[in-house]
């Protein structure tokens, strides 16, 4: 007879693998054991990839950073107890990102709960609220087990109501939780071997595709395809603008598929948030719309895009838009809400199916489910709209870079630039971090060739950065460079524990080091701060300062570590291959970072403002 909890976990991990899981993740834990040694056959077969983490919210995050970079099922296994409870940032951003995350939990079986066993909580319903199944198992008869299995997976990959989103597997697992006989032993070896023969026939497609509001991959293996993963045949000549009597390079092409301008035709823009897709720079470029693309939109590139958007938004240009076509989730601007909430302004969401972050009726908008439906309803666009627009965004952001490089030390904006470059030059995958990096990269980085970039703006969380970043080059194949704050890196700082023997992929960290919370004296506490009376409570509570040593960090998880204190130090850390695991610290100042931001925000609307009363818009 074979132990049943082997035959559990086998059942379990057989399913999953069906439903296109190719890698997972799992934490240390006697209760989990049995799947642990089911996953080792598998991955000794070549059915599964497998990876061991001690954490389990990195092994949670690194998971996600799979499943989001590949588009198929990624699941993380953990013990019974605690354990259960560190997936669940995982799981919520999962939620809102529309990742089809898998959290494998094991469990006491119901004899034992609520007896005061040990390691034993509430486990069943745990994550009730953020996954799109649920099933507490404890199979005796393993085809209704795996009847049940296939039905929540296939929640995973979302239906026509439902976006793709996380599931939670529980996994009640009785004595003996090892393989203790020979029939076991043999058990294991040939279900892996049947297992990874049966993929190796039909190896199921992905199922979802959370990087994008369309089919689209983040990354693609082909001939025809581009270092950074989109088509070859998007445009990225270059045409000089005469804007303040200076010229700038910006992203430009012959656009033959414009559509007719009319004097009095629509005045819209095209706004493409997290996850809008390549597909929305085509599109913007073939209706002749200006493009408002954030980085993570993964459109930031072509012939539409304009630079310095969050600038020109700022414009009394911005209140002749009449008309907004909406992808992907905006959540860097406090402008561009405003905007989509304006009552003259018409919203166009595209959106091919559900999504995991709105509920309909929540906002005034025309839902459409494709371009095509777009380009029927807008009709002409306005005489000299998208020049108007892109002008304004060359003076803008002209102004900004000018501004900028007028201070002797480095800034964010200065390593944002430098990291899109190195990405679009390189190919490797960009993660942002939240708070400052990413805005950063919403202010300097270039529509020129394009970068394919993740980031964790489900609930736009600083943890589990680090981990994530692992997950994506796992799940890629591709050397990743991650931008991000200093707090975000020590906050998942436990991302870079790896065991020995583990498969390392290639990540390069770039922390802009500013001791502290930058991103606050951005905000409204910014200003609180310069009041004597809150100076202290705002550096304590929100600046967060400390004092800790990023090279001895390095140094004790096995990573390497450099230095970069000016442009020349950095670009040389760029230009050098992007191998195994750095650490790259930036230091900066934020001191006065309030003020340094106001003043290249006033530089680059003046600038803006002074093209745009020589030219208005439709002339």
């Amino acid at each position: 007879m074979i132990t049943p909890s082997l035959l559990t976990a086998t059942t379990a991990l057989s399913a999953l693998a069906r439903a296109g899981m190719e890698h997972m993740v799992v934490a240390p834990g006697s209760r989990s054991a049995p799947v642990a040694y089911a996953a080792a056959a598998a991955q000794e077969s070549g059915a599964l990839r497998v990876h061991v983490r001690i954490d389990e919210r990195a092994a949670a995050f690194t998971a996600l950073g799979i499943s989001r970079s590949t588009g198929r099922p990624a699941a993380v296994l953990t013990t019974s107890g605690t354990a259960v409870g560190n997936l669940l940032p995982a799981v919520m951003e999962a939620s809102h990102s529309g990742v089809p995350l898998v959290a494998l939990t094991a469990d006491r079986p119901p004899e034992l709960r609520g007896t005061g066993a040990n390691q034993t909580t509430f486990q069943p319903g745990v994550f009730e609220a953020f996954v799109r199944a649920q099933v507490d198992l404890v199979p005796d008869d393993q085809n209704p087990a795996a009847e049940t299995l296939d039905r929540a997976l296939a929640a995973a990959g979302g239906s026509r109501t439902t976006a793709p989103g996380p599931v939670h597997l529980n996994l009640g697992l009785r004595d003996p939780l090892y393989p203790w006989t020979e029939e076991d032993h043999v058990f294991l070896r040939n279900w892996a071997v049947e297992l990874a023969a049966e993929l190796a026939e039909n190896r199921p497609a992905r199922i979802a595709h959370p990087w994008s509001v369309f089919d689209e991959s983040l990354v693609r293996d082909s001939p025809d395809i581009a270092t950074g993963g989109l088509p070859r045949d998007i445009g990225t000549t270059v045409r000089e603008h005469n804007v303040r009597g200076g010229g700038i390079a910006a992203p430009s092409g012959e656009n033959h598929g414009k559509r007719t301008s009319t004097p009095d035709g629509v005045r819209a823009v095209v706004m493409a948030g997290d996850g809008a897709g390549p597909g929305t720079a085509r599109f913007a470029a073939e209706a002749g719309l200006p493009l408002l693309a954030e980085p993570s939109s993964n459109a930031r590139f072509g012939t539409s895009a304009v630079h310095s958007y969050q600038n020109v938004l700022e414009l009394d240009l911005v209140d002749q838009v009449d008309t907004v076509v909406l992808i992907g989730r905006p959540t860097l601007s406090r402008h561009v809400a405003n905007l989509l909430r304006r009552k003259d302004v018409r919203v166009l969401a595209v959106r091919p199916g559900p999504v995991a972050w709105f509920e309909e009726g929540r906002r005034d908008e025309e839902v459409v489910s494709s371009f095509h439906e777009v380009l029927d309803l807008i009709g002409p666009v306005r005489k000299g709209w998208f020049e108007t627009w892109e002008a304004a965004g060359v003076a803008a952001g002209d102004a900004l870079r000018t501004q900028t490089n007028f201070l002797p030390a480095l800034t964010g904006l200065h390593v944002a630039h430098a990291v899109w470059d190195a990405c679009a030059a390189d190919g490797a995958v960009l993660v942002a971090g939240s708070s400052n990096p990413i805005r950063d990269l919403d202010l300097v980085a270039l529509p020129g060739d394009p970068v394919a970039v993740v980031a964790n703006r489900g609930v736009s969380g600083i943890d589990g950065t680090v981990a994530t970043a692992h997950g994506v080059g796992l799940g890629t194949g591709r050397p990743v460079r991650v931008f991000l704050g200093d707090l975000t890196f020590l906050h998942d700082a436990g991302g870079l524990l790896m065991g020995h023997g583990e498969e390392v992929p290639d990540v390069q960290l770039v922390v802009l080091n500013d001791n502290g919370g930058g991103i606050f004296g951005k905000l409204e506490h910014g200003a609180v701060a310069q009041d004597e009376r809150y100076t202290n409570t705002v550096e304590r509570f929100f600046g967060t300062p400390h004092q800790v040593s990023l090279p001895d960090l390095c140094a004790a998880y096995a990573v390497e570590y450099s230095r970069a204190d000016t442009a020349i130090e950095l670009a040389a850390l760029f230009a050098a291959p992007l191998r195994g695991r750095r650490v790259i610290e930036v230091p900066i100042d934020r001191a006065g970072l309030r003020e340094f931001h106001q003043g290249i925000r006033e530089a680059a609307q003046d600038a803006a403002r002074q093209f745009l009363a020589k030219h208005p818009a439709g002339e």
